[in-house]
């Protein structure tokens, strides 16, 4: 499912975020990523949904090196991919059920399977009674559940999420980090960055540990 291999990451001439990072995702596995802050978490997150390119080394996504997918190619691969932003990047004028949606409008999905589906998914987050509220009346935990429908909604083929348990308390986390497993039973490769090691010991997934640039032992 992904791949890369000796992968470097700098913005700019400042010097590498990332260094010499290698490693492989089998399509259906779960995976979490840590680090401390700063330690090139979100770069590498930024990597796998194709938000920048590396500054060298090879990245294989899909069965395909990204470096050589013509530019037209690049959204139908990013819309494979389901993104839980840290900062939500929700959309202020549109409803919890129209951010859920989007996704599924862009896709082309009938209008009738989007309400029944995206109301029951809200409705499985814990926001079955806030359908029709926007982003600016709902608290940070609501928009955290609102960012990870949107996520999900679509059944991404690899789904990547940076801190998306961050505004939740532990129940309500435990409750949405099953509904990633969930998701990954029915095929998604999923890869979580988090800063919860509790949470992450619990569920017993595997860990990519992210120190001063370079993947180490967790």
């Amino acid at each position: 499912m992904v791949r890369f291999d000796n992968v470097g990451m700098r913005y700019g001439s400042d010097p590498e975020v990332l260094r010499d990072i290698s490693f492989s995702l089998e399509a259906g596995s779960f995976h979490f990523l840590t680090g401390a802050s700063g330690a090139g978490k979100s770069t590498l997150l930024k990597l796998l949904y194709l938000a920048v390119p590396p500054s060298r080394g090879l990245i294989t996504l899909f069965d395909r090196d990204i470096a050589s997918v013509p530019r037209r190619e690049l959204p139908d691969l990013r819309r494979r991919i389901g993104v839980v932003f840290q900062d939500f990047r929700l959309l202020d004028h549109l409803s919890a059920l129209d951010n859920v949606a989007l996704p599924l409008r862009i896709a082309g999905a009938p209008e009738s399977e989007i309400d029944r589906h995206v109301a029951e998914l809200l409705g499985w987050v814990g926001l079955g009674d806030h359908v029709h509220l926007k982003p600016p009346v709902l608290s940070g935990g609501q928009k955290q559940r609102v960012a990870i429908a949107r996520a999900v909604v679509g059944r991404p083929d690899l789904l990547v999420a940076d801190e998306p348990t961050g505004n939740l308390d532990d129940a309500s986390a435990l409750r949405l980090l099953h509904l990633f497993e969930e998701l990954n039973r029915l095929g998604t490769t999923v890869l979580i960055a988090s800063h919860n090691a509790a949470m992450i010991e619990r569920l017993g997934h595997p860990v990519l540990h992210l120190a001063a640039g370079r993947l180490v032992p967790a």
